[in-house]
């Protein structure tokens, strides 16, 4: 099976049929996709202009939408590369259980769904890597009330049932699952809470 690099030869082959390349670009997202497969996808599509069914797109715009998926990927490898560091040390120091703390990062080894969204037309407009520095950021600081990618105060909770069942705090702005570190205990209670039951929002 092709890795992540491998297939972005490919995408990057200007001797490449189109089709092949974009069909590179699609398989790169079972690698790496921050938001999901089809939420990712939908948003590249839409930052560089590629029509979703569009078999033969403008090489242009194919190689931009993998230059943010690189650069998104290095934002990812980086953060991955720091958390192995940190466990390291733990462990040397007799911590050989991973706190509470760490349970985002095991759900999201790889990158898959790191800023998952649950409704794939609705995700962030920046960047993919803007996105991935943000939650890291946040994930390095105290709690807070709001989404750490644009900063809304609309959280829910979220129950999904498929092959992969999955609960928790998903942001109404931009639409990812936040990393439930990422929020306080106020808030993810909040959120639990039905809608007409909640305080108001400043009051998180």
């Amino acid at each position: 099976m092709a890795g992540f690099r491998s297939l972005a030869r490919q995408v990057r082959d200007p001797r490449g049929d189109l089709a092949l390349r974009r069909y590179s670009l699609r398989k790169c997202l079972e690698r790496f996709a921050p938001y999901g497969h089809r939420a990712t996808w939908d948003h590249l599509c839409a930052r560089h202009g590629i029509g979703p069914e569009d078999r033969e797109p403008d090489p242009v715009r194919l190689m931009r939408a993998l230059d943010e998926l690189e650069e998104a990927r290095a934002v990812w490898l980086a953060y991955e590369a720091g958390f192995a560091e940190r466990r390291r040390r733990e462990k040397h120091a007799g911590l050989r259980r991973p706190g509470a703390f760490d349970d985002w990062h095991r759900r999201t080894w790889g990158g898959h769904g790191v800023a998952r969204c649950t409704d794939p037309g609705v995700h962030p407009t920046e960047p993919l890597a803007e996105v991935l520095r943000r939650l890291i950021a946040a994930l390095g600081s105290d709690p807070g009330s709001a989404c750490p990618v644009c900063a809304d105060t609309g959280i829910e909770w979220r129950q999904e049932w498929g092959e992969k069942p999955w609960a928790g705090p998903v942001c109404t702005g931009c639409g990812i699952a936040v990393p439930q570190p990422a929020l306080t205990d106020r808030t993810l209670a909040r959120a639990r809470l039905p809608r007409h039951r909640r305080p108001a929002a400043a009051a998180a």
